[in-house]
């Protein structure tokens, strides 16, 4: 990175903390503070649940995704568009005519507080641990790539955002929102074309895409029910319904962005916003990861893009071994360009035979090259047990830093810690305004002030943000991160959304027997994942079918056994 990349990076993340300082200043009262009052057009509340949701996760994990497994990652948004409308329907006219601060409030109204407390307790578990993965995320990628201290940024990144949201409270969240949103929208679209502008000359946009589909990065949908892969048309449609459902429905961290809507249409027309451009996103942010692939198939591509993992097997016992595969990797790479080159320049010239002879050839090179890359995750691993091999979510900032000219690579920099602070003020706010008013101020025995409860909301912001980057400093990077924050999710939002459901269509069902069977639910919840009985898309769809099940069995129960002693 040189100086103008710094001034970009650093001015554009000044500003954002500057802007949500000065936009959100005044909060007088709990109402401002958590409801940002309640004004909020329909275009902020849209890109306020996009950036929420669009964590520095989406935009480092997403692309290397892509580039390992190809478009079939978009088939996890296909059920969003769905959830939408049923938000549209139900949740958001409820919410808003409760006047609610939270979703938990309503479920005392409907059930009792012990309900309400153990439901506000599942979603600060669970957004408690994203909150730490949203800063660590950003955080040991760049620590790696850049050689920065891990600590370090992690604190940064945490202390700036902790700044305006503590400041500002939900309106400051949201009025960032747009120009973070602004600024990872410029970015994306930039490295995409760069990317295009740097494949030869002889391969166009519809050559690129060929070769992509030749290395099977261009199967976008799977019609399987097979188990053993996550992502299929159905997952997608059912399981992806349930998680998008459970999310923006019960979710404070985006409930709370549409609560700030100045109307239930207002509300309304921003998640519809949001359904509509969400997909797309995803799909052109897993597409520059593709280009990505593209762009390597004639360019080298190093045999592991985590420089750190390189570095550490590089001075082990296990260096001459693993630069003999990188010898290996570079003899595969050079074959895979001629050919791919020759195959693009001489397209129109091919007949079926010598297509079907390039596709055999290239497959089995890309094969060899895959075979290649798993034996050197091996030695890294020998190396140190703590060393990094997977390297899905150091690809695209690999290409960044090796590849984009000066002055783009301070604003690709900018858009993943733009994502990073965005999603991490959301759930912050939340986790305080849950924390305040499903908590603390319900459980408080003596009625205490505005300014009380403005001050607390303030602290408990703090203390959140002090968690998050504390647990920032313990987490992993599992098998991938965009993963691991929807599995903590899928573990914890099916049980939620059920009580939810009963909560609005089952007015059978009573207070005591939810809460006996939400803790039943979660319990076995743990269990499967666990024992790793299914893929975690289809957690959300058994953890509500279980609530409900047993709430209903119990409630039945129940009643007849007092129908039965009344007799």
């Amino acid at each position: 990175m040189n100086l103008i990349d710094w001034i970009i990076l650093g001015g554009t993340i000044a500003f954002i903390v500057w802007y949500g300082v000065y936009k959100s200043r005044g909060s007088k009262n709990v109402e401002d503070y958590i409801g940002g009052g309640k004004n909020a057009k329909w275009w902020t509340i849209g890109l306020s649940v996009m950036a929420t949701q669009a964590s520095a996760i989406t935009f480092l994990s997403t692309p290397g995704q892509a580039f390992h497994d190809g478009m079939g990652f978009v088939q996890f948004y296909f059920g969003l568009p769905i959830a939408m409308v049923i938000i549209c329907m139900v949740f958001i006219p409820i919410y808003h005519r409760l006047k609610v601060y939270t979703a938990y409030e309503y479920l005392e109204s409907r059930f009792d507080r012990k309900t309400r407390t153990l439901t506000a307790i599942l979603f600060l578990v669970q957004r408690g641990l994203a909150a730490g993965i949203t800063i660590f995320a950003p955080a040991i990628v760049l620590s790696a790539v850049l050689g920065w201290n891990l600590t370090s940024l992690t604190i940064i990144i945490g202390v700036l955002v902790i700044i305006y949201t503590v400041s500002g409270g939900t309106k400051a969240v949201s009025v960032t929102h747009k120009q973070q949103m602004a600024v990872i929208f410029t970015g994306m679209v930039v490295a995409f074309f760069i990317i295009l502008s740097y494949l030869p000359d002889s391969v166009s946009f519809t050559n690129a895409l060929e070769i992509a589909g030749k290395g099977g990065k261009m199967n976008i949908l799977d019609y399987s029910f097979d188990f053993e892969n996550r992502y299929t048309l159905w997952s997608g449609l059912i399981g992806g319904s349930f998680l998008a459902l459970s999310y923006f429905g019960t979710d404070q961290s985006q409930v709370q962005r549409y609560l700030s809507g100045g109307s239930v249409r207002e509300s309304q027309m921003g998640m519809i916003f949001n359904g509509l451009l969400k997909v797309p996103l995803q799909f052109f942010i897993l597409l520059v990861g593709v280009m990505v692939f593209v762009f390597y198939q004639f360019n080298t591509a190093p045999l592991n893009f985590n420089p750190a993992a390189t570095e550490t097997v590089l001075n082990s016992d296990y260096a001459e071994q693993y630069k003999d595969l990188m010898l290996v990797n570079e003899e595969i790479q050079e074959k895979k360009q001629n050919i791919s080159l020759n195959y693009a320049e001489n397209r129109s010239d091919y007949n079926e035979a010598q297509t079907a002879d390039f596709e055999k050839e290239y497959l089995q090179l890309e094969q060899q090259q895959k075979d290649v890359r798993e034996e050197a995750k091996l030695f890294i691993d020998a190396s140190d047990e703590d060393a990094e091999s997977n390297d899905k979510d150091y690809v695209f900032i690999h290409f960044i830093l090796n590849n984009l000219p000066r002055g783009f690579i301070g604003l690709l920099l900018a858009v993943i810690l733009s994502a990073a602070m965005s999603s991490t003020a959301s759930e912050l706010n939340a986790l305080a305004s849950t924390t305040v008013i499903d908590l603390y101020r319900r459980n408080h025995k003596q009625a205490k002030s505005e300014e009380h409860y403005l001050a607390a909301s303030k602290w408990f912001t703090l203390m959140w943000g002090v968690i998050a980057i504390a647990f920032a400093s313990l987490a992993d990077l599992f098998d991938n991160l965009i993963q691991l924050v929807n599995i903590i999710g899928s573990i914890f939002y099916g049980n939620v959304l059920g009580i939810f459901l009963l909560a609005f269509f089952i007015k059978s069902v009573k207070s005591n027997a939810v809460f006996i069977a939400a803790i039943i639910t979660q319990a076995i919840i743990f269990l499967v994942f666990e024992l790793e009985l299914m893929p975690y898309l289809w957690l959300n769809v058994l953890g509500c079918g279980l609530v409900m099940s047993i709430a209903f069995l119990i409630q039945l129960f129940t009643q007849n056994k007092s129908e039965i002693e009344t007799s």
